[in-house]
Protein backbone atom coordinates (compact mmCIF):
# COMPACT_ATOMS: atom_id res chain seq x y z
CA UNK A 1 0.00 0.00 0.00
CA UNK A 2 2.93 2.24 1.00
CA UNK A 3 4.37 1.96 -2.38
CA UNK A 4 1.14 2.82 -4.56
CA UNK A 5 0.74 5.48 -2.04
CA UNK A 6 4.00 6.83 -2.97
CA UNK A 7 3.92 6.36 -7.08
CA UNK A 8 0.81 7.98 -6.64
CA UNK A 9 2.36 11.08 -5.13
CA UNK A 10 5.02 10.83 -7.53
CA UNK A 11 1.99 10.86 -10.70
CA UNK A 12 0.48 13.86 -8.46
CA UNK A 13 3.60 15.93 -8.64
CA UNK A 14 4.83 15.22 -12.36
CA UNK A 15 1.63 16.19 -13.78
CA UNK A 16 2.03 19.61 -11.30
CA UNK A 17 5.24 20.02 -13.00
CA UNK A 18 4.20 19.52 -16.28
CA UNK A 19 0.82 22.02 -15.69
CA UNK A 20 3.41 24.57 -14.48
CA UNK A 21 5.76 24.08 -17.44
CA UNK A 22 2.99 24.44 -19.98
CA UNK A 23 1.46 27.62 -18.29
CA UNK A 24 5.27 28.95 -18.44
CA UNK A 25 5.03 27.97 -22.05
CA UNK A 26 1.48 29.98 -22.67
CA UNK A 27 3.01 33.17 -21.04
CA UNK A 28 6.21 33.05 -23.03
CA UNK A 29 4.22 33.13 -26.15
CA UNK A 30 1.57 36.20 -24.93
CA UNK A 31 5.24 37.95 -23.93
CA UNK A 32 6.31 37.14 -27.62
CA UNK A 33 2.61 38.78 -29.31
CA UNK A 34 1.98 41.67 -26.78
CA UNK A 35 -1.15 42.91 -29.36
CA UNK A 36 -2.64 39.13 -28.31
CA UNK A 37 -3.30 35.78 -29.65
CA UNK A 38 -6.48 33.49 -29.74
CA UNK A 39 -7.15 30.16 -28.14
CA UNK A 40 -6.18 28.36 -31.49
CA UNK A 41 -3.40 31.14 -32.21
CA UNK A 42 -1.84 30.01 -28.67
CA UNK A 43 -2.88 26.13 -28.85
CA UNK A 44 -0.57 26.20 -32.58
CA UNK A 45 2.43 27.92 -30.71
CA UNK A 46 2.91 25.72 -28.06
CA UNK A 47 1.70 22.55 -29.35
CA UNK A 48 -1.14 21.54 -27.13
CA UNK A 49 -4.86 20.94 -28.03
CA UNK A 50 -7.46 23.99 -27.82
CA UNK A 51 -9.55 22.82 -24.67
CA UNK A 52 -5.94 22.26 -22.28
CA UNK A 53 -4.99 25.57 -23.65
CA UNK A 54 -8.10 26.87 -22.52
CA UNK A 55 -8.32 25.45 -18.84
CA UNK A 56 -4.26 26.68 -18.45
CA UNK A 57 -5.49 30.29 -19.35
CA UNK A 58 -8.79 30.36 -17.27
CA UNK A 59 -6.30 29.78 -14.26
CA UNK A 60 -3.87 31.82 -15.50
CA UNK A 61 -6.79 34.74 -15.84
CA UNK A 62 -8.00 34.13 -12.12
CA UNK A 63 -4.66 34.44 -10.91
CA UNK A 64 -4.28 38.07 -13.00
CA UNK A 65 -1.59 36.83 -15.27
CA UNK A 66 -3.30 37.21 -18.11
CA UNK A 67 -6.05 38.58 -18.80
CA UNK A 68 -8.77 38.70 -22.32
CA UNK A 69 -8.45 41.56 -24.50
CA UNK A 70 -12.08 41.87 -25.17
CA UNK A 71 -14.83 39.44 -25.68
CA UNK A 72 -13.88 37.17 -28.54
CA UNK A 73 -10.18 39.28 -29.12
CA UNK A 74 -7.63 36.77 -27.52
CA UNK A 75 -5.73 37.19 -24.74
CA UNK A 76 -2.40 38.73 -23.45
CA UNK A 77 -0.31 39.30 -20.41
CA UNK A 78 -2.05 40.43 -17.92
CA UNK A 79 -1.25 43.10 -15.01
CA UNK A 80 -0.06 40.92 -11.56
CA UNK A 81 3.39 40.36 -13.80
CA UNK A 82 3.27 44.07 -13.67
CA UNK A 83 2.84 43.97 -10.00
CA UNK A 84 5.61 41.38 -9.59
CA UNK A 85 7.75 43.09 -11.89
CA UNK A 86 7.31 46.14 -9.93
CA UNK A 87 7.90 44.17 -6.54
CA UNK A 88 11.09 42.55 -8.11
CA UNK A 89 12.85 45.94 -8.99
CA UNK A 90 11.99 47.40 -5.37
CA UNK A 91 14.08 44.30 -3.95
CA UNK A 92 16.46 44.64 -6.87
CA UNK A 93 17.05 48.69 -5.53
CA UNK A 94 17.28 47.98 -1.79
CA UNK A 95 20.46 45.92 -2.29
CA UNK A 96 22.15 48.17 -5.64
CA UNK A 97 21.10 51.47 -4.24
CA UNK A 98 24.29 51.42 -1.22
CA UNK A 99 26.42 49.67 -4.15
CA UNK A 100 25.93 52.46 -6.33
CA UNK A 101 26.27 55.46 -4.00
CA UNK A 102 30.15 53.51 -2.78
CA UNK A 103 30.70 53.04 -5.82
CA UNK A 104 29.69 56.61 -7.09
CA UNK A 105 31.55 58.28 -4.26
CA UNK A 106 35.20 55.68 -5.51
CA UNK A 107 35.67 56.99 -8.98
CA UNK A 108 33.53 60.13 -8.55
CA UNK A 109 30.82 59.29 -11.68
CA UNK A 110 27.48 59.00 -12.18
CA UNK A 111 26.14 55.71 -12.63
CA UNK A 112 22.95 54.37 -13.66
CA UNK A 113 21.49 50.80 -12.92
CA UNK A 114 19.50 49.11 -15.95
CA UNK A 115 17.50 46.08 -16.71
CA UNK A 116 15.74 44.92 -19.51
CA UNK A 117 11.96 45.30 -20.61
CA UNK A 118 9.97 44.74 -24.15
CA UNK A 119 13.85 44.42 -25.66
CA UNK A 120 15.21 47.72 -24.20
CA UNK A 121 17.52 49.09 -22.23
CA UNK A 122 15.27 50.20 -18.95
CA UNK A 123 17.83 52.62 -16.35
CA UNK A 124 16.16 51.43 -13.00
CA UNK A 125 18.12 53.41 -11.15
CA UNK A 126 20.97 55.90 -10.94
CA UNK A 127 23.32 57.82 -8.73
CA UNK A 128 24.38 61.36 -10.15
CA UNK A 129 28.03 62.42 -9.50
CA UNK A 130 28.36 65.42 -7.32
CA UNK A 131 30.83 67.66 -9.25
CA UNK A 132 31.11 70.54 -11.99
CA UNK A 133 31.20 68.39 -15.37
CA UNK A 134 28.65 65.55 -14.64
CA UNK A 135 26.05 63.39 -16.45
CA UNK A 136 22.47 63.59 -15.65
CA UNK A 137 20.62 60.28 -17.51
CA UNK A 138 17.34 60.19 -17.65
CA UNK A 139 14.74 57.36 -16.12
CA UNK A 140 13.00 54.49 -17.72
CA UNK A 141 13.58 53.31 -21.01
CA UNK A 142 16.42 54.54 -23.78
CA UNK A 143 14.81 54.59 -26.90
CA UNK A 144 18.00 53.61 -28.73
CA UNK A 145 18.47 50.52 -30.50
CA UNK A 146 19.65 48.01 -27.89
CA UNK A 147 22.96 47.56 -29.59
CA UNK A 148 24.18 50.91 -29.66
CA UNK A 149 24.57 51.49 -25.69
CA UNK A 150 27.16 49.97 -23.46
CA UNK A 151 24.44 48.97 -20.76
CA UNK A 152 22.78 47.08 -23.74
CA UNK A 153 25.75 45.52 -25.25
CA UNK A 154 26.80 44.28 -22.13
CA UNK A 155 23.74 42.88 -21.29
CA UNK A 156 23.18 40.95 -24.75
CA UNK A 157 26.69 40.20 -24.08
CA UNK A 158 25.71 37.85 -21.03
CA UNK A 159 23.32 35.70 -23.20
CA UNK A 160 23.61 33.36 -25.86
CA UNK A 161 23.35 33.87 -29.03
CA UNK A 162 19.71 32.70 -29.80
CA UNK A 163 18.55 35.07 -27.34
CA UNK A 164 20.73 37.68 -29.13
CA UNK A 165 19.67 37.03 -32.87
CA UNK A 166 15.37 36.89 -30.85
CA UNK A 167 16.04 40.70 -29.89
CA UNK A 168 17.84 41.72 -32.96
CA UNK A 169 15.21 40.74 -35.07
CA UNK A 170 12.91 43.23 -33.33
CA UNK A 171 15.90 46.15 -32.83
CA UNK A 172 17.95 45.83 -36.02
CA UNK A 173 15.61 45.47 -38.92
CA UNK A 174 16.87 44.48 -42.03
CA UNK A 175 18.91 47.33 -44.02
CA UNK A 176 21.33 48.72 -46.05
CA UNK A 177 24.54 47.28 -44.44
CA UNK A 178 22.46 45.22 -41.49
CA UNK A 179 24.49 42.58 -42.68
CA UNK A 180 27.86 44.45 -41.83
CA UNK A 181 26.51 46.01 -38.40
CA UNK A 182 25.42 42.86 -37.11
CA UNK A 183 28.79 40.68 -37.74
CA UNK A 184 30.57 43.84 -36.49
CA UNK A 185 27.91 43.83 -33.39
CA UNK A 186 28.86 39.85 -32.89
CA UNK A 187 32.28 40.59 -32.94
CA UNK A 188 31.98 43.28 -30.12
CA UNK A 189 30.42 40.81 -27.95
CA UNK A 190 32.92 38.49 -28.54
CA UNK A 191 35.40 40.76 -27.09
CA UNK A 192 32.65 41.70 -24.24
CA UNK A 193 32.42 38.62 -23.22
CA UNK A 194 36.55 38.07 -23.12
CA UNK A 195 36.73 41.01 -21.00
CA UNK A 196 33.61 40.81 -19.11
CA UNK A 197 33.28 45.29 -20.25
CA UNK A 198 31.89 47.17 -22.12
CA UNK A 199 32.54 50.70 -23.77
CA UNK A 200 30.81 53.37 -25.61
CA UNK A 201 32.37 55.84 -26.92
CA UNK A 202 29.97 58.55 -28.09
CA UNK A 203 27.69 55.90 -29.84
CA UNK A 204 24.89 57.22 -27.54
CA UNK A 205 25.43 60.43 -27.32
CA UNK A 206 27.85 62.77 -28.43
CA UNK A 207 31.21 64.05 -25.60
CA UNK A 208 29.96 61.18 -23.55
CA UNK A 209 31.11 58.05 -22.73
CA UNK A 210 30.05 54.64 -20.86
CA UNK A 211 31.58 51.83 -19.39
CA UNK A 212 29.38 48.75 -18.75
CA UNK A 213 29.25 45.16 -17.06
CA UNK A 214 26.53 42.80 -16.49
CA UNK A 215 25.11 40.67 -13.56
CA UNK A 216 22.94 37.89 -13.46
CA UNK A 217 20.77 37.71 -10.93
CA UNK A 218 17.76 35.52 -9.60
CA UNK A 219 15.83 38.32 -9.38
CA UNK A 220 16.97 38.78 -13.43
CA UNK A 221 19.37 40.31 -15.85
CA UNK A 222 21.04 44.11 -14.96
CA UNK A 223 23.72 46.18 -16.07
CA UNK A 224 25.10 48.87 -14.05
CA UNK A 225 27.17 51.81 -15.96
CA UNK A 226 29.43 54.56 -15.27
CA UNK A 227 28.61 57.65 -17.79
CA UNK A 228 31.59 59.61 -18.14
CA UNK A 229 32.30 62.53 -20.10
CA UNK A 230 34.45 61.26 -23.45
CA UNK A 231 37.59 63.44 -21.90
CA UNK A 232 37.72 61.84 -18.87
CA UNK A 233 36.43 58.56 -19.78
CA UNK A 234 39.84 58.30 -22.01
CA UNK A 235 42.41 59.66 -19.85
CA UNK A 236 41.03 57.46 -16.90
CA UNK A 237 39.79 54.36 -18.70
CA UNK A 238 41.66 52.22 -16.21
CA UNK A 239 40.41 53.52 -12.83
CA UNK A 240 37.06 52.41 -14.07
CA UNK A 241 37.19 48.82 -14.64
CA UNK A 242 38.10 46.92 -11.43
CA UNK A 243 35.29 49.17 -9.65
CA UNK A 244 32.72 47.86 -11.89
CA UNK A 245 34.16 44.35 -11.51
CA UNK A 246 34.13 44.30 -7.95
CA UNK A 247 30.30 46.15 -8.05
CA UNK A 248 29.23 42.80 -10.10
CA UNK A 249 31.18 40.37 -7.80
CA UNK A 250 29.15 42.15 -4.29
CA UNK A 251 25.71 42.05 -6.23
CA UNK A 252 26.42 38.77 -7.60
CA UNK A 253 27.53 37.43 -3.73
CA UNK A 254 24.19 38.50 -2.60
CA UNK A 255 21.62 38.17 -5.30
CA UNK A 256 23.45 35.92 -7.59
CA UNK A 257 21.77 32.85 -9.26
CA UNK A 258 24.22 30.38 -7.76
Amino acid sequence: METVHGAGQDERRQGGIQVIARAAAIMRVLGDHPDGLSLAEIARAVGLPRSTIQRIIAALEAEGFVEMIRAGGGYHLGPELGRLLYHTRIDVISVARPLLEELSEQIGETLVFCGVESNQVLVIERVVAERELRVVPAMGIIHVPFHTTAVGKALLASMDDSKVEKILRDTLPPGPGDEQVRRQLYRDLAHIRKIGLAEDYEEYMPDIAAFAIAMDTYLGRFSVAAIVPVSRARAHREKYITPLKAFKAKVEARIGES
